[in-house]
């Protein structure tokens, strides 16, 4: 079924590769997208990221090359976009291999002073590649992701070594966070795992003062964190 009133066509890549769950504010993630897809040159190597947001506007680069006979190729940070990508007919990249002349991404939140959590759909680790390899980077969000205060409404994903969670769990313990837990799947049992196959701590912390993401990869077995601090980016 499709999210929010839309057509099938738009949200399904193919009968077997779809949007698995209800995309909230679809409308403005539309247009959003739509903003995205006017960046597209012939020849042109553009960074998708991950989510909701860089889906949509994959599926307008895939419409503006199957009409135009556009050539363009595309590094992807998830497997989502990954595969809808070879669905769309799109030549894929190796992440970290090229520079995208501008890539485009969401986000949980983003906050005044322009950082960012990310990582809901666990793929931090290559997420952060994406944007240190683009020029330019596009955040595609709708306006409910704009916050006062960083973590109102979503907590930082700690993506962790699996040898290191009790570790992390108790030295989180021992930092100014309100509380944590083990991020579980839910089409499957057990715990959810990264694009780079290792766990995520979900943490929720009270203020986050700039330097957070710095001092939390300082943990020993932490391998990445959805704390965006430090980059530049144009929102759509």
């Amino acid at each position: 079924m499709a999210a929010d009133g839309a057509e099938p066509a738009e949200l399904y890549a193919s009968a077997l590769l779809h949007w698995p769950s209800q995309i909230s504010n679809l409308e403005q993630k539309r247009a959003a997208a739509q903003r995205v897809v006017e960046h597209v040159r012939d020849g042109q190597v553009v960074g998708i990221g991950s989510g909701s947001s860089s889906y949509l506007a994959l599926w307008g680069i895939g419409e503006r090359v199957r009409s135009e006979g556009l050539s363009i190729r595309v590094v992807t940070s998830s497997y989502e976009t990954e595969l809808a990508a070879l669905r769309f007919g799109i030549q894929l990249l190796p992440l970290g291999s090229v520079e995208p002349e501008w890539g485009v991404d969401g986000a949980d939140e983003v906050d005044p002073h322009g950082r960012l959590i990310k990582g809901r759909g666990g793929a931090m680790f290559k997420e952060k590649i994406l944007w240190h390899t683009s020029r330019t980077m596009y955040l595609s969000v709708d306006a409910s992701k704009h916050v006062a205060r960083l973590g109102q409404n979503f907590p930082v994903p700690i993506e962790v070594d699996r040898a290191a969670v009790e570790l992390v769990a108790r030295e989180l313990d021992s930092l100014s966070c309100s509380g944590y837990e083990l991020r579980l799947a839910g089409g499957k049992d057990g715990p959810v795992f990264t694009e780079a196959g290792n766990l995520i701590i979900d943490a929720w912390f009270d203020e986050i003062p700039h330097g957070t993401h710095a001092l939390l990869k300082q943990l020993p077995g932490v391998i990445e964190t959805g704390l965006f601090e430090g980059y530049a980016f144009e929102v759509l």
